[in-house]
């Protein structure tokens, strides 16, 4: 069976059984392929909630797959790769939270959608990395702790400096490999390049952008520049996609350790084994935590997340 034939495949079978398949921007492009939507975590969360199908298969990490069962929790949904979790995610647990809550009960808890549902349950307001400044700006309290990337809450503390924000040791390990002499080295390769990262990589990589912002942000700012050459700082899969997107244009890794290998799990036959119904692990969730872990990401939406 061909790539190709093994897509269509895909996408006869998914429409035969009202299937949607969710895709994250780090996935290859011959997934990409397939999707009905392409995008962030919650992005896709979000075209999930909106959609009619029946069965999700989210091709992702398996915080991004309990995020859509939350908000539809009547549908069916599959992790088109069991094993493919985040280790950011994974860092904290509820008991270390609940200590911290504990010890500063005048602080609140803001926590990157990047987390388990396990882990929600406790906080009490969800942001992604592109809303993160505007919802902290928006709070009404003054302390506030964020979790768990420090990376990204640092960015963000800069940006709001009239917040007090704790900050908890966690974050992407796969941003994290990114150095400062890694971007100053891009650089010099590439003296025209704009310089476009992830706000979860390091401080002084940050430092060095001329654009910081989620993954669908940094796809849009490359596609829209008049510029025509870009240092892409995170997964590297997005240089690929902005290669088949802007052709005219051209594309630099700011580092060819920033791979996600849990995103790299998912295979083009692993999709094909889901919607032939023999392959994926199905979320299950009752529906208390399923209640009490969408209420920080409620909260996200009423502060225009």
């Amino acid at each position: 069976m061909t790539t190709y034939e093994m897509q269509q495949e895909i996408i006869r079978l998914k429409k035969e059984k009202n299937i949607c398949i969710l895709v994250h921007a780090y996935q290859t492009h011959d997934i990409w392929e397939v999707a009905d939507y392409i995008g962030d975590s919650f992005g896709l969360t979000q075209q999930a909630a909106r959609s009619g199908a029946d069965t999700f298969i989210m091709c992702g990490v398996r915080f991004m797959a309990e995020t859509v069962k939350m908000l539809s929790p009547a549908k069916r949904v599959l992790l088109s790769s069991a094993d493919a979790g985040c280790p950011m995610a994974e860092q904290m647990d509820k008991d270390m939270i609940l200590q911290f809550r504990k010890e500063h009960p005048d602080h609140k808890v803001v926590a990157y959608i990047n987390t388990t549902a396990s882990l929600k349950t406790v906080c009490d307001v969800c942001v992604t990395s592109s809303s993160a400044v505007k919802i902290v700006k928006a709070l009404p309290d003054k302390k506030l702790l964020f979790i768990p990337d420090c990376n990204l809450g640092n960015w963000v503390r800069e940006q709001v400096p009239e917040k007090e924000i704790m900050l908890m040791q966690g974050g992407c390990p796969t941003h994290a490999r990114i150095t400062g002499k890694e971007a100053e080295a891009a650089k010099a390769a590439h003296p025209e390049a704009l310089l476009l990262v992830h706000p979860e990589c390091r401080p002084e990589v940050t430092a060095l952008a001329d654009y910081a912002g989620s993954t669908t942000g940094i796809m849009s700012y490359a596609e829209k520049s008049d510029a025509k050459e870009f240092i892409i700082g995170t997964e590297t899969s997005i240089v690929q996609h902005l290669q088949f997107a802007c052709p005219d244009k051209r594309f630099y890794p700011l580092s060819k350790d920033c791979v996600c290998h849990n995103m790299r799990l998912t295979t083009l036959a692993d999709v094909y084994d889901c919607v032939l119904g023999r392959g994926g692990a199905e979320i299950e969730m009752d529906a208390e935590t399923i209640a009490q872990a969408r209420r920080p990401i409620d909260e996200m939406l009423a502060y225009g997340g």
